[in-house]
């Protein structure tokens, strides 16, 4: 059975015959800025495996970017997302309501920790639009017209959101972009200037968002705060919770709204069924919190939740959208709460983070590439580097090994501001013996790569 089986390549190479005839046809059919550096063309996938038109079977340790916590195919899910179909596909929430809607709209109140006694959810489609509608939401509560993001922070790729995002190859040639999105320093603590003390660089990164007030938008122009608990795409970086704390008292000292965006983070990944779980524990509890990825096991949709003083500010027909809180996509969202509770899949990621890590940590002190190893949870990366002293990026070290990795049945994925980081997403339900076989395969990339 598949989603029990180990990696195994029976092909010469890979891509094997049957995926290069049709990564071919990509080729041709498809634009080149959709880019995949992967040899793969997926014929089924269980748990965290795939298997591919050739009969390859890789551990898949990405999940489609975070969006598998519950692993492939889960036969729940499937049945569920079944019995919705064989009802009706689609109802536009604002012509029919469906009870589908309002169910995981009263699941996600219940759980979602944003400040407030009373919650309200509403549902879009992408990470990206859930970010962009929360930052609607701030504007109308807060009557404010400028957000603040951070270095490294990515959103989307929406023209708001593309803004919202650090790294502007995300965004290469498509200006000009809208006005009022200001930027401050996130704590990227392993990259901190030289000789400064962990007290120091906390005081330090918190000074660049008043430096914002000073230089580009006074705090009173300003609606809404956006942070990832935990930065994705800019190198799976940990926000810091003295750090996090002294943003919630900014936001709270003047009148800004704190925005999670938890797509990536949320969903038992960060060993949490939300990573602002740790922030509520010191007191800075979020505002508004979005969500996406694998709150519906691969199918499109995301959340916003916010207290329900702020989802009421907003004018009629600014928000929602055709297929916003898709029923097929309820159903499967609905049962992805229900066995992520039930199966504690936030505990399992405290347990797969304690074998990684372990691993990693070992591999810190072995290989002289390594240059950190941080995360939460189950959201882990490992940053490589040339010299530790110098800290230069290795972005070619890790393009090889992403590529060693996947010709021996690992799927692994580069991160970061540099591309020198490789993330650890793979689904919560992996078993420990792929989990052994993945990092087998990924320490032996390292030692032919290096």
């Amino acid at each position: 059975m598949l989603k029990n089986a180990l990696p195994e390549i029976i092909t010469d190479q890979v891509p094997g015959p049957k995926a290069a005839a049709i990564i071919a046809r990509r080729g041709d059919a498809i634009p080149a800025a959709i880019k995949c550096v992967y040899p793969l063309v997926i014929d089924k996938g269980a748990g965290a495996m795939v298997e591919d038109v050739d009969g390859n079977r890789f551990v898949d340790w990405v999940g489609g970017v975070g969006v598998l916590n519950i692993g492939y195919s889960h036969p729940e899910i499937v049945a569920a997302v079944k019995a919705q179909s064989e009802k009706y596909f689609h109802g536009m929430f604002n012509i029919v309501t469906h009870e589908g809607y309002v169910a995981l709209a009263e699941a996600l109140n219940a759980i979602v920790p944003v400040r407030g006694a009373e919650k309200m959810t509403f549902f879009a489609n992408s990470g990206a639009e859930a970010d962009e509608n929360a930052v609607k939401i701030a504007k109308a509560f807060t009557k404010r017209p400028n957000i603040i993001v951070f270095s490294g922070a990515f959103h989307g790729r929406t023209m708001l959101t593309m803004t919202m995002t650090a790294k502007k190859a995300y965004a290469h040639g498509l200006g000009p972009f809208p006005d009022g999105i200001y930027r401050a320093q996130f704590p990227y603590l392993y990259r901190n200037p030289a000789g400064m003390s962990p007290a120091d660089a906390i005081a330090y990164y918190t000074d660049s968002i008043y430096r914002v007030f000073e230089e580009s938008s006074p705090a009173e122009h300003v609606a809404a705060i956006v942070v990832e608990p935990l930065q994705g795409e800019g190198g799976f970086i940990p926000a810091p919770l003295p750090w996090i704390k002294a943003v919630r008292k900014i936001c709270d000292d003047k009148g800004i709204l704190l925005i999670a965006d938890e797509v990536q983070t949320g969903f038992c990944r960060t060993g949490k069924m939300f990573a602002s779980q740790y922030w509520q524990e010191v007191g800075a509890a979020p505002d508004i919190i979005t969500t996406a990825k694998s709150i519906a096991a691969g199918l499109p949709l995301s959340a916003i939740t916010a207290r329900r003083e702020i989802m009421e500010a907003v004018t009629g027909g600014t928000i929602g959208g055709t297929y916003c809180g898709n029923p097929v996509a309820c159903a499967a969202a609905l049962k992805v709460i229900e066995i992520m509770q039930r199966e504690r899949l936030d505990k399992r990621a405290c347990a797969i983070s304690e074998i990684i890590m372990a691993r990693f940590n070992r591999w810190q002190e072995d290989y002289a590439v390594i240059g950190d190893v941080r995360g939460l949870g189950a959201m882990v990366g490992i940053e490589f580097v040339k010299d530790r002293t110098t800290k230069a990026p290795y972005p070619e070290l890790v393009s090889a090994i992403v590529t060693e990795a996947a010709q021996n049945g690992l799927i692994i994925e580069s991160a970061g501001v540099y591309g020198n980081v490789i993330r650890f997403l793979a689904p919560l339900v992996i078993t420990d013996e792929q989990l052994a076989a993945g990092l087998d395969i990924f320490e032996k990339a390292i030692i032919k790569c290096v």
